[in-house]
């Protein structure tokens, strides 16, 4: 008895710049998603690309490291595994994808090199 019953008012005519409001309400979600594009996600997607492209060109010879840590010599390659020598006797097949690093060989320095200069 003491309420009284509400009555809803019927809305005025929109204001002309109602489609610029309604747009400028979405503008920071707008720029925090291209804040997270710019510093998060394209940066990873350019480190998955590296990584796979490292993958892909491994080749005989080369030193790869695997996913659980597993450092070895590749001594065959085919398009999906890897043969890695990881003892004279032990040979392991690991799939290119669980590699996470791949090492060049590098050839080592004579011992008797002509461009080293000593002390004399």
């Amino acid at each position: 008895m003491f309420e009284s019953p509400a009555f809803a008012q019927a809305a005025g005519a929109a204001a002309p710049g109602g489609a610029v409001v309604g747009l400028l309400q979405f503008a920071p979600y707008i720029a925090i998603f291209a804040i997270f594009y710019f510093l998060m996600i394209r940066p990873q997607q350019q480190r998955m690309k590296a990584h796979r492209a490292m993958i892909d060109a491994v080749k005989k010879g080369d030193e790869v490291v695997t996913g659980g840590g597993i450092i070895g010599k590749a001594t065959k390659v085919t398009d999906t595994e890897v043969e890695v020598e990881v003892a004279p006797t032990v040979k392991l097949r690991v799939l290119k994808g669980t590699l996470s690093d791949v090492r060049l060989k590098t050839v080592p320095a004579a011992a008797n090199d002509s461009n080293s200069k000593t002390g004399a």
